[in-house]
């Protein structure tokens, strides 16, 4: 074999060597850059927003997610639901949420936006001793027994017995001192809510 054959073998082997060590490279070099579009653990712990897709969440169904290391529930109520919360007053604690804790844009009787009341974004934290309530949509649920017969959806706390209603507002005389919380979030568009930021700082 002559010397030009030889080298040309070499330098193509070289090639194609380098070639592929360049791919594999660029792979690990890019699988941090792609992880860096996402927020940090940390950056969501302290609080970054939350973007939740809600075009998939169905009538009277509802989706847990994670906001500041805490239960956020976004559900999506019917028609007949908003009905009850305006009118089913008598046997809550704070109808009108004047001790609790939400945005002045959900201060009203479905604690959300009028623009969008049938959906409802809150933290899933008892405001007892933290336990997490169960959502009970209807007596169609082991839970429901100790609800009464004239339930009409709301959420039960396993640990101590309070009762919330579909806006999460609490019943008379229950451990849970105070309604769910509600922290800010607007919707970027019909079927996109971001979380943790309203949209006075979008």
């Amino acid at each position: 074999m002559s010397t030009d054959a030889v080298n040309n073998s070499k330098r193509r082997f070289l090639v194609a060597s380098t070639t592929v060590v360049g791919a594999i490279g660029a792979g690990f070099v890019a699988v941090p850059f792609i992880k860096s579009w996402k927020p940090s653990a940390k950056a969501l712990a302290a609080g970054a927003p939350v973007q939740v897709d809600i075009s998939k969440i169905e009538e009277g169904q509802m989706i847990v997610v994670e906001w500041r290391g805490k239960p956020v529930y976004v559900l999506n109520r019917t028609d007949e639901n908003i009905k009850v919360l305006e009118t089913d007053t008598e046997k809550l604690a704070d109808p009108d949420s004047e001790m609790s804790t939400q945005p002045d844009y959900c201060k009203n009787p479905t604690r959300s936006y009028d623009s969008h009341r049938k959906v409802m974004v809150m933290e899933g934290v008892c405001t007892h001793l933290g336990c997490a309530p169960k959502y009970v949509p209807d007596l169609n649920n082991p839970f429901a027994g100790s609800l009464g017969h004239d339930w009409k959806g709301g959420y039960f706390c396993p640990c101590h017995g309070s009762i919330y209603d579909l806006a999460g507002r609490v019943r008379k005389s229950m451990p849970a001192p105070k309604n769910l919380p509600i922290m800010p979030y607007y919707f970027k568009s019909d079927t996109v809510i971001l979380i943790g930021q309203d949209g006075s700082n979008a």
